[in-house]
């Protein structure tokens, strides 16, 4: 008995020491993202050094206009209203611009978002850029507003050889160490799981990336945010296809994948452009894919998080960048809210415990549920999609809703809510 009480001591021991080397925050507001509704938010939208925002409409890579009317600094661009004004943008490299998104988050009651940290610009190189300074403000004002704030690593931008995860694990220790991205100044926000930091990983098993998951060094990396000693201690979450649970339709067929998963602690399938309002029944569909998928991660010890979004549309950016296939505007219609809406209620009935909206501020291929302008720019190139006659905040409203209806602070509605007339 001695022994094996001086075992436990000496084990307890070992492990406050592990602790105790750790460099991020031991406390949290957000100590878990079950019960929460998280976005995505780029934070790309900067300003070009000529100081104007889309000088020509045939520039123009964005499908949503934001709607500008509370920022404190905006920029003009080449285009103009029905009324002959210059329409005029935001640029999220401003302090005033993230920290406005950040009290519309805490206004509406949207949690927090994961701000998104892309491959290039993890790059030793790259690492003072804009997205750089984007990132401080975020969490700085993630802080000042108590929102809770995450990193994500996007693989987009890593090659097919060459090349390997170990950048990412460099970036990581430069995050914690230099912009403090897991013990902020102020309210510590950095969003937590099973107690842990939450660090997530998006763009494995994807079939149209040039790199091949079995050679890029993932397990090393998820090893090293989960077991080192210093940066480690976190949880992790993976962005896969739709159908990774079955290799097939967007995923690549290799049972790796599965491996890479089980791996993780969350698993966020990516389901922009997979459901449409405009297939009968396609609802059913969805609810199908999301069952199959929570049993799969009960029986694997993983959490599971819906990804929903409010429609796409990605028709500017499509002929700018791929003039012989040009999409049409409004491709997966939001029909006034209804879409998004319809994929809530289907995932809160499913039995999902968190959520992911995608995204926060991401007007190129309309899935933005930041404020937005049903009065678009007028041109003859350029198409927008406008908000169905809905005000500018609606889409964070319902986000809002969802979340207190996640949390059981209120009955869940099937039919979208509607807001009392004032």
């Amino acid at each position: 008995m001695k022994t094996k009480h001086l075992l436990v001591v000496a084990a307890a021991f070992c492990s406050f020491g592990l602790n105790a080397q750790l460099k991020h925050a031991t406390t949290t507001r957000y100590p878990s993202y079950k019960g929460l509704v998280m976005s995505g938010y780029q934070g790309w939208f900067r300003l070009p050094e000529n100081k104007i925002m889309y000088p020509d409409e045939k520039t123009i890579r964005i499908d949503m206009w934001p709607d500008v009317s509370e920022y404190k600094q905006t920029y003009p661009t080449g285009l103009k209203h029905a009324d002959g004004s210059v329409a005029r943008f935001f640029n999220s490299a401003d302090e005033s611009t993230v920290d406005l998104h950040f009290k519309w988050m805490q206004e509406y009651g949207v949690d927090g978002v994961f701000m998104q940290r892309f491959f290039g610009a993890a790059k030793p190189e790259s690492r003072q850029d804009a997205s750089a300074i984007v990132l401080k403000h975020a969490f700085k004002a993630a802080s000042s507003y108590e929102r809770a704030i995450a990193v994500m690593y996007d693989l987009s931008g890593l090659p097919g050889s060459g090349e390997d995860c170990s950048t990412l694990i460099e970036d990581w220790k430069y995050l914690v160490d230099s912009l403090g991205v897991t013990n902020q100044k102020g309210a510590k926000t950095y969003l937590h799981h099973n107690g842990k930091p939450l660090v997530a990983i998006w763009g494995i098993g994807f079939p149209d990336r040039p790199y091949n998951i079995r050679s890029i060094g993932i397990e090393r990396l998820i090893d090293f945010l989960k077991n080192d000693p210093v940066y480690g201690g976190c949880s992790v979450m993976l962005g896969v296809p739709t159908f990774w649970r079955e290799l097939n339709a967007d995923c690549v067929p290799d049972p790796y994948l599965h491996e890479i998963i089980k791996s993780a602690d969350i698993v966020l399938p990516w389901t922009v452009q997979r459901f449409t309002p405009l297939l009968h029944n396609d609802m059913d569909r969805y609810r199908d894919v999301m069952l199959g998928d929570m049993k799969w991660c009960r029986e694997n010890n993983v959490d599971y998080v819906p990804c929903i979004t409010p429609g796409f549309s990605w028709h500017n950016l499509s002929r700018y960048e791929f003039p012989d296939d040009i999409k049409p505007a409004g491709s997966i219609p939001r029909q006034g809210g209804r879409f998004y809406w319809q994929q809530i209620a289907t995932a809160l009935m499913s039995g999902a415990e968190m959520l992911y909206m995608a995204m926060f501020d991401e007007v190129n291929e309309g899935t933005a549920i930041f404020k937005c302008s049903d009065n678009p720019p007028v041109s003859e190139y350029a198409q927008f999609i406008g908000l169905d006659g809905q005000p500018s905040d609606h889409y964070l409203w319902l986000t809002g809703e969802a979340a207190r209806m996640l949390r059981k602070e209120k009955p869940l509605s099937i039919k979208m809510p509607e807001r009392a007339k004032k």
